[in-house]
């Protein structure tokens, strides 16, 4: 799979004083305590937790299994239209519940807490942290609670309003907690994710714990401070009046900025659909109330204070920086008006060496309670979520939810619409006919074919295998989207998180191993990028090491080789600027040399055109677009033949076998879509506007 290809794609017991408080039902439904004090590790809650942990994590995945089998049978994936939001909790129960435990939990020390709606978790699932911001109610991930509670066993850290806990005693209390949970269990992971507050507490304790496998997660961190808005109100606050404390709201909503205005602005660009503004003016108007509430819960002293503890946070995390060897991401917004956030990521970007970030342009400073933010996907598309030491692209992975699956949808449903791809495949008899059904159903299946420009061609395979076959294809692809031999001029690595999220692995043989090793589905494009990034008079010409690369490990595990063929890149464009032309530029000769430098070398000790791996932008001027086709040939079956295959010799015969079934394959739909009277865009819109455009557009016969 190419690099270079279109984007695809609130406690029960937690103070003994609340059991009489009006208030504990609501509370009850939400939250579990973990800790009660800030000096115990661990509360007998969270051991008669753990007690039964593993037997109610089995009748719950018994329950899913059967759900899981009842959808697959179904495909979930078949009709992304139909496929609902998944209906995250409003901005208002999130002040109702922030209300309700500033009252119940005004006193007391800071104490861990796992609300009950996050759900059974694996016995294995690594344990997430969560440090809150400046409120301290640790109800941050309010919105999120129930997907992470799937992948992960969550504390939540609640410090009472007034609290008047150090930042340093607050660093050490997550430390006691991180070197327990690591002393339990030092092979899984523990993950910290902290906002603005929380997220200088994170990377204290990663500092001061080197030896332990911390993986950080850290939005709009607050070591910013000094350049913030809110370092202004600290003199403000200390000469106000304790009479003036009521003018405190208006001065949050200051530095907060208009959150229903830009919810409007993203509503006329397209980004939010028009049904969730009522809510959202709604959950404004709570806002708006909530925050006279917040000035009785945060007088003037304790707002002061916590300001106070906010500037000595960011100046301790920023001078331990250097110490901070951790695996981190950076999630900062755009629109932050209380610190500058994108500012800030990309100076911690360039200080920490692990590190990630991804950009919400359009988010503001709360960017956990914002609408279509969702952690999860975050954490998923940035291929961070692993069980051990190290990541296992394979075993740690985890597919796309329908929803998720649904926004990659819509947003390559142009790709879709223009190219109206025709897939044909082979029936076990020779029959060709159109759509999926001559692909096998159970894996592990190989599929090999041709890569077009720029990976034109992967939106549409994707897609249309989960949502006619529901199969995943795991792409094999280039290590660039993975990671960078050194920084400069290449894209971001987020640009490839949704080809991450679809389950693309990068290649190696270790990967390639276990993905047949786990019956995958897996794709693979043997001339990679140099097939991808060709140049002028080479389309549909193939770009092949000499030597077999996979038949040898594909008959291993008796797995069926499917050589497929596409074509249609010339229908949408014409390539005008290649790699040749561009190394008559000096400055683009340069250009070209700084990117290739930038990625890691694949092939480096292979012969011919394909071990020129030098990376390009090809200069491309679109078409009116034509259409995109697709030809699956029969598999190619490699159980019975493993002893057989050992040898090289036969393997490399099944291998030129593979390549020239891939081009007869390519053959056939040039000559193929002549007769297509639906290839050209026009008489297709024609047709559907006859029809409806949700009808399938005929093609050629077969």
């Amino acid at each position: 799979m190419a690099a270079t290809g279109p984007s695809l794609f609130v406690a029960s017991t937690l103070v003994t004083s609340m059991a009489g408080n009006s208030g504990r039902n609501r509370c009850l439904s939400s939250f579990r305590a973990m800790a009660v004090s800030a000096d115990q590790k661990s509360s007998p809650a969270t051991v008669s937790t753990r007690s039964t942990e593993n037997g109610r994590w089995l009748e719950e995945k018994n329950r899913k299994g059967r759900k899981e089998e009842e959808e697959l049978t179904s495909n979930i994936y078949s009709n992304p239209q139909e496929i609902t939001d998944e209906k995250g909790k409003t901005l208002r129960e999130y002040f109702q519940e922030c209300k309700d435990l500033m009252i119940q939990s005004k006193a007391g020390p800071p104490r861990w807490f796992t609300p009950l709606e996050c759900g059974s978790h694996a016995p294995d699932s690594p344990l997430l942290l969560f440090l809150p911001g400046i409120d301290g109610m640790g109800l941050g991930l309010f919105k999120h609670h129930h997907k992470l509670g799937k992948i992960f066993e969550i504390w939540c850290l609640h410090i009472p309003v007034s609290d008047k806990t150090s930042f340093t005693d607050l660093v050490k209390l997550v430390e006691r907690t991180v070197r327990s949970e690591y002393k339990r269990s030092p092979d899984r992971p523990i993950y910290i994710v902290g906002e603005s507050l929380g997220a200088c507490i994170a990377l204290d304790v990663a500092a001061r714990n080197p030896d332990v496998d911390l993986v950080l997660i850290l939005a709009n961190p607050a070591t910013s401070f000094s350049r913030s808005q809110l370092q202004s109100l600290i003199p403000v606050l200390q000469v106000m009046p304790d009479q003036l404390s009521l003018y405190l709201p208006y001065m949050l909503n200051l530095v907060s900025g208009d959150p229903l205005r830009m919810a409007f602005e993203n509503v006329a660009k397209g980004l939010m659909p028009h049904q969730i503004v009522g809510e959202l003016t709604q959950d404004l108007v709570a806002m708006s109330s909530y925050l006279s509430v917040l000035a009785d819960m945060l007088p003037r002293e304790t707002l002061l204070w916590k300001l106070q503890m906010l500037k000595s946070a960011s100046s301790s995390a920023n001078s331990h920086l250097h110490a901070v060897k951790n695996q981190a991401l950076l999630l900062c917004s755009g629109k932050d008006q209380l610190f500058p956030s994108e500012e800030e990521a990309q100076r911690l970007y360039h200080m920490l060496p692990k590190c990630e970030k991804r950009v919400f342009e359009e988010s503001g400073h709360f960017l956990f309670l914002e609408y279509g933010f969702d952690l999860v996907t975050a954490i998923k598309g940035a291929s961070f979520y692993r069980h051990g030491k190290y990541l296992d692209y394979v075993s740690d992975y985890i597919p796309p939810t329908p929803y998720e699956f649904k926004k990659i949808y819509e947003s390559n449903r142009w790709v879709l619409a223009v190219t109206s791809p025709v897939m044909l495949s082979t029936l076990e008899d020779g029959k060709v006919v159109r759509g999926l059904a001559g692909i096998p159903s159970e894996g592990p299946v190989l599929y090999v074919g041709y890569h077009m420009l720029l990976g034109f061609e992967l939106a549409p395979l994707v897609l249309q295998f989960l949502m006619e076959r529901n199969i995943l294809l795991r792409g094999i692809a280039h290590p660039m989207m993975f990671t960078r031999a050194k920084e400069g001029r290449m894209l971001d690595l987020g640009s490839f998180d949704t080809y991450r999220l679809m389950g693309a692995v990068p290649v190696s043989g270790s990967n390639f191993y276990k993905l047949l090793s786990s019956k995958s589905h897996a794709l693979l494009y043997p001339g990679g990028v140099r097939e991808a990034l060709h140049r002028k008079g080479e389309e549909y010409k193939l770009f092949w090491p000499e030597q077999s690369e996979f038949v040898r490990m594909a008959s291993r595990f008796g797995a069926k080789i499917v050589p497929f063929g596409v074509v249609g890149e010339d229908d949408v464009g014409e390539l005008v600027f290649d790699y040749n032309d561009q190394m008559q530029i000096p400055s683009l000769r340069t250009f070209i040399k700084e990117l290739t430098e930038e990625v890691v070398h694949l092939r480096i000790d292979a012969s011919g055109e394909v071990s020129n791996q030098d990376v390009y932008l090809p200069g491309v001027v679109p078409k009116l677009p034509g259409r995109f086709y697709y030809y699956f040939g029969k598999p190619i079956e490699t159980k019975e033949r493993k002893e057989e295959l050992r040898n090289r010799e036969r393997a490399h015969e099944v291998y030129l076998h593979v390549k020239t079934e891939v081009e007869k394959c390519i053959a056939y739909l040039k000559e193929k879509r002549e007769e297509d009277p639906y290839r050209n865009l026009m008489t297709r819109l024609v047709y559907q506007a006859m029809h409806g455009f949700k009808a399938q557009v005929p093609t050629f016969e077969l």
